[in-house]
This record gives structure tokens, C-alpha cells and sequence, in this order.
């Protein structure tokens, strides 16, 4: 026990002394020496990569303010049509679970697709970018004609909402 412990803090000091500074030193020159790429402070700056400027779109008002407030705006009319939704029976009001459907898939639309751009960006994902865009896009439709499909054929939601709330 006693001799390892020994061994353990000298075989440190006799590599350092001897080997180890003679050896990093000659290798650091060597790799200096060797280098064909001078040093740049701050790091390189790579082109064609992430360290590009981003480009900004042109100016469009259904991007800008527009959509925002729209986005807004049917967030706030979630919360009137779903009260009106457990008041009323869905029988005899389809225009409210045509509106409910369409607004409930469009609200998710917007968040999902918010979330492909801002994390998935075709920028830096060229490949799986617009895939993912082109997979939220098909589903957003598909869903759409489901939800036309319960509303018309089926009971509809407002009706589906009282029986799960009442089951």
C-alpha cells in the first residue's frame, strides 16, 4: 500500500521533469511549424456555414404584424367557441363545430409550424427542413378533412365534448 502511494505521486514529477516538457515542447513547434493556416483572433470565419449573415425576407404583410395579430386573435376565439361549445348540445349549432374544428386544427397548425421553424430551420437542416414542413402541411390537411368528416357524419364535436365531459 505504502509503495504505491509512493510510486503514484514521483512517477508524475520524474515523466514531467524528464520526458514529458522536452517531448510537448518538440511537438508544439513541430505542429506550429507544420500549420498552413495562420492564426485568426477570435477563431476562423467559415463561409457558406452558420457564422453567415442570415438573409432577411422581403417584407410581406401576411408576416409581419398581420399574422401576429391573427395568430392573437385566434387564440383568443378558442376560448368563447370551446364555453359555447359546453353550453350548447351539438345538434341543433353545426356552424359552431365547423368553426370549433377549424379553428382547433388551425391553432395547432400555427404552433407546430412555429416550432419547425424556429428549431428546425431548412437553413441548417436543407434536407429534413422542408420535409418536416411538407409532413405538417399534408397532416394539417388530412386532419382537416377528418374533423369535416366527424362533424358531418358522425356527431360532431361539440356533442363528442358533452359526452366525454359527461362519461
Amino acid at each position: 500500500m505504502a509503495s504505491s502511494m509512493i510510486l503514484r505521486s514521483t512517477l508524475p514529477r520524474t515523466f514531467a521533469s524528464t520526458t514529458g516538457r522536452s517531448s510537448l515542447r518538440s511537438v508544439l513547434q513541430v505542429r506550429a511549424a507544420s500549420s498552413a493556416t495562420q492564426y485568426v483572433p477570435g477563431g476562423p470565419i467559415l463561409k457558406g456555414t452558420v457564422n453567415d449573415p442570415t438573409e432577411f425576407p422581403p417584407p410581406s404583410r401576411t408576416h409581419g404584424s398581420y399574422h401576429w395579430a391573427f395568430e392573437r386573435l385566434l387564440a383568443a376565439s378558442l376560448v368563447p367557441m370551446t364555453a359555447a361549445a359546453f353550453v350548447t348540445s351539438g345538434s341543433p349549432y353545426p356552424v359552431l363545430d365547423g368553426l370549433l374544428g377549424l379553428s382547433l386544427v388551425m391553432h395547432s397548425h400555427i404552433g407546430f409550424d412555429s416550432m419547425v421553424v424556429d428549431y428546425v430551420h431548412k437553413r441548417k437542416f436543407p434536407i429534413i427542413g422542408p420535409i418536416l414542413t411538407w409532413t405538417l402541411r399534408s397532416a394539417t390537411v388530412g386532419v382537416l378533412v377528418g374533423v369535416y368528416q366527424f362533424n358531418t357524419n358522425d356527431i360532431g364535436l361539440t356533442e363528442l365534448i358533452a359526452k366525454v365531459w359527461t362519461a
